[in-house]
């Protein structure tokens, strides 16, 4: 829920912070002191386009700043997860700034953001009525989601969702198989390119064989003379040999022992260089052993390497990578040379699956038309009671365009909320409902039928008795409050028996200081309540009826609630009554 609401240089707003609490929070004033301007910011904080007009006047920009309990808001917390912007699980920030040259930025959580962002999040925080421009309700898609909520149809949807996956994808894949066409001149061409590629082994161990192979007999004179030569140094007959000299040095150092003892170590060490010229000698022996002049065999790995670098060129691929496309290829030609039965699979298999869609479709129909005749009933009773006599709500289900022919996975139709707001007129869709006003009663006569359906949090219901009075205003201020119970509830208001329903009240109030109009918002206690109450009664004259018919008004909003909840109120002192009110 909305728990504050911070303004700076907006309209004639200099500054102020406001507070929020559950329940039912009205917004009073006199005509033209700025109610709406509450409204107007936190419609800015949902994305609405900037209008620098709302920059209050010699100011650069005015910045706007709103903050949410998430708490039960499960949808908005795991968008915050899933943009990445969770800097707290329990609360959000939105935060808008408007220059003057009608530039705008956005932030959520202190972190820049799209107004597409903040306007997405927003639709999961608040939802206006009042406006057309900011009516949720007037989108079929919205009328949808809500209609879906009332009838608590999620295991339904899902299952045509899921139908309707499964059937696009073998939809999806039958057209990649007839978009081939006659593949039988690609097969022939794919069976050509696999036996050259099988002909040669290119396994990346098998190719660095062959280069190494390749590489000795390229060097193979070079190699045989280096250990011819290397032979002739260590053990050869010609001229002195490192093993004749260290058998001399060994010789003489034996002679010395006798006279210094650690001249025994240094034998011990050179006896151990001995060993290792032994397995040098070795070694060099093997190496040359394994070592021949071949032309042939030279050629042959000559041209087994032209082979595989003329396959590398003709693929435009490294020689490493030459495996794994002839794999491949391999695959591709085991999928091309079943695709004929695949096809005559696929149209059986699409089948079905249309079959199972229509299923899952028309019993998530039955829970709409259900649920769509109940919240009919209920909304019609509704705007009959909030002043719209003779009036009608429809819940109207069309077939969707393609319906039956494609896999939508919304289902099999689309909703449209009917109107006939006065007896005798046809009904016309909602978003072509022309009164504000009436449009205002329609969609809280919508939410109050379709109570615990929707959600959404926080509902601003902007002069939703604008053109009622008396026993009307009292039905809506009723309809709010028990509204409240559930949802946080912002009404702004001119009507005293709407007022009086709030569990919480501020007044919005204009006065020039320094030559400049500015606005000021004051929340109310239960006496000032009691006196803007008796104000919006009595008008200019305050008189003591005023006064009287405000702390009955008042009192009768407490004993409903406890009525409500525990039965008839206990009775008190009429200014217990009225603070409890507040």
């Amino acid at each position: 829920m909305l728990t504050h609401l911070a303004l700076k240089d907006f309209a004639v707003v200099r500054a102020t912070e406001l507070e929020f609490g559950p329940g039912m929070t009205v917004i009073s004033g006199e005509t033209g002191a700025g109610k709406s301007l509450l409204v107007d910011a936190l419609g800015f904080l949902s994305g609405l386009r900037a209008d620098s007009g709302v920059v209050r006047h010699g100011s650069e920009r005015a910045e706007l700043a709103a903050g949410f309990d998430l708490a039960g808001n499960a949808a908005a917390r795991q968008w915050l997860r899933e943009q990445e912007l969770d800097e707290d699980d329990e609360q959000c920030q939105l935060r808008r700034v408007i220059r003057a040259d009608g530039g705008s930025r956005a932030w959520i959580n202190g972190r820049p953001v799209t107004l597409a962002q903040l306007a997405e999040l927003a639709g999961l925080l608040v939802e206006i009525h009042g406006q057309h421009e900011h009516q949720s309700l007037l989108s079929r898609a919205s009328q949808l989601a809500l209609l879906d909520a009332h009838a608590r149809n999620e295991a339904e949807r899902a299952t045509v969702r899921e139908a309707a996956a499964a059937w696009q994808a073998l939809l999806d894949e039958r057209q990649v198989l007839q978009s081939r066409g006659d593949v039988g001149d690609r097969i022939g061409w794919l069976e050509h390119q696999l036996a050259e590629l099988e002909r040669e082994d290119l396994d990346p161990a098998a190719l660095e064989a062959l280069d190494q192979a390749h590489r000795r007999q390229a060097n193979a004179a070079g190699l045989i003379a280096a250990c011819e030569e290397a032979l002739a140094r260590i053990d050869g007959d010609e001229g002195p040999s490192l093993t004749g000299l260290l058998q001399q040095a060994r010789s003489g150092l034996a002679r010395a022992t006798g006279d210094e003892p650690r001249l025994g170590e240094v034998d011990t060490l050179l006896e151990g260089a001995a060993v290792q010229l032994e397995e040098a000698l070795a070694l060099l022996g093997r190496i040359r052993d394994d070592l021949d002049l071949d032309p042939d065999r030279f050629e042959e790995l000559e041209r087994r390497l032209g082979r595989i670098h003329d396959l590398a060129r003709k693929h435009r691929l490294p020689a490493t990578e030459l495996a794994a496309h002839r794999d491949a290829i391999a695959a591709e030609l085991e999928t091309l040379r079943g695709a004929g039965d695949r096809l005559l699979q696929l149209d059986a298999e699409i089948a079905r699956a249309s079959e199972r869609w229509t299923e899952a479709a028309a019993a998530l129909t039955a829970t709409r038309r259900a649920a769509g005749e109940a919240l009919a009933s209920a909304t019609t009773a509704l705007i009959d009671e909030l002043g719209m006599g003779g009036g009608r709500f429809l819940v109207e289900l069309e077939p969707a365009a393609g319906a039956g022919s494609r896999p939508d996975p919304n289902g099999a139709e689309r909703v449209e909320f009917l109107v006939a707001a006065n007896a005798g007129q046809p009904p016309r869709p909602l978003r072509k409902v022309a009164s504000g006003g009436e449009l205002s009663r329609i969609s809280l006569a919508i939410e109050v039928a379709a109570l615990g359906s929707d959600a959404v949090p926080t509902m601003v219901f902007d002069e939703v008795d604008s053109g009622i009075g008396g026993a009307v205003a009292e039905i809506v201020g009723r309809k709010l409050r028990a509204l409240g119970r559930s949802r946080q509830v912002l009404c702004v208001t001119h009507q005293p028996q709407v007022a009086a329903q709030g569990h919480a009240h501020y007044r919005v109030s204009k006065a020039p200081v320094e030559g400049i109009t500015r606005s000021s918002v004051e929340r109310l206690d239960g006496e000032g309540r009691l006196g803007e109450v008796a104000r919006m009664l009595g008008g200019v004259e305050v008189g003591p009826e005023a006064f009287a018919a405000a702390r009955r008004l008042l009192e009768e909003a407490v004993a409903a609630d406890a009525a409500a909840a525990n039965g008839p109120a206990p009775k008190r002192g009429a200014r217990q009554r009225v603070e409890a009110a507040g």
